[in-house]
């Protein structure tokens, strides 16, 4: 199978134009960012040569075709889902597959899906986090700082899901820049903490911010799997965000031993 890049679709379909559908011939398949591309400017996507090509190769030719191109894309547009990685249309969805977005497949194992999935484990702990912290009547202020992060979680899911662009303006009361210098020059917002190493001396509640650092790092590297095309990455806005949410969880730790969610 060769496959047709983003590079090639944008050739070939540039802003000026807008067609309905963009057939793919027989031997060839979509990459990912051409995928994207394409239902971005919701152009549909066929299997098989473009209608007119199928009308001229009938026209020369006297003989009974057999089942032709044109009946089995016919069946194609019927099908209820397509294939992310392949192209492949589906009538019921695979026992191994979930939706991507739309009507779009892709394997539970694919990249894009194991992000999501750790992204949404993130989710759970955060909440249990918060659980616990409510019960044992800790921070009200640390309260809202978690669930600043868990709407910032919930919106990342969204965009991808999507496949609309991202944007956040402030998080946990910091915008991005102010976000960056806390967490690149602690020493210069909170001078009595010596260091931030994890130890269990340090109470449950630095004990569970660190924990959910370390997830949000995790969420972080299979975003930038599941992202990456290449040597490009396709959603650098969530991988940004992304960054920003365990930036925010190592600042959030700076602040608690720095006495600041009493």
């Amino acid at each position: 199978m060769k496959v047709i890049t983003e590079a090639k679709v944008r050739a070939e379909v540039p802003r000026s134009e807008q067609p309905e559908v963009y057939y793919i011939e027989p031997g060839y398949i979509l990459s990912p960012a051409a995928r994207e591309y394409l239902m971005g400017r919701q152009i549909k996507i066929a299997n098989g040569p473009r209608p007119e090509e199928v009308t001229e190769t009938a026209g020369a030719s006297s003989e009974i075709p057999p089942i032709s191109s044109v009946a089995l894309q016919s069946k194609a547009d019927n099908a209820k889902y397509v294939d992310y990685n392949t192209g492949a249309c589906y009538f019921e969805k695979p026992v191994h597959m979930t939706v991507l977005y739309g009507d779009v497949l892709a394997a539970k194992d694919d990249p894009q899906i194991i992000f999501r999935g750790k992204a949404e484990s993130l989710q759970a702990q955060i909440i249990l986090q918060q659980a616990v912290i409510a019960e044992r009547g800790g921070s009200q202020k640390l309260l809202d700082d978690l669930n600043n992060l868990l709407i910032i979680l919930r919106n990342i899911l969204r965009s991808h899901v999507l496949n609309q662009p991202l944007v956040v303006e402030s998080v946990i009361g910091f915008t991005p820049v102010q976000l960056l210098d806390h967490l690149h020059d602690p020493m210069k917002y909170y001078p009595e903490v010596e260091a931030i190493v994890p130890d269990y001396s340090r109470g449950i509640v630095y004990a569970q911010l660190n924990q959910l650092y370390t997830q949000a790092r995790e969420v972080e590297v299979a975003a930038i799997t599941a992202l990456r095309e290449g040597n490009r990455y396709t959603r650098t806005d969530i991988l940004e965000v992304l960054n920003l949410l365990s930036g925010a969880l190592r600042v959030m730790m700076f602040m608690y031993l720095a006495g600041e969610y009493k």
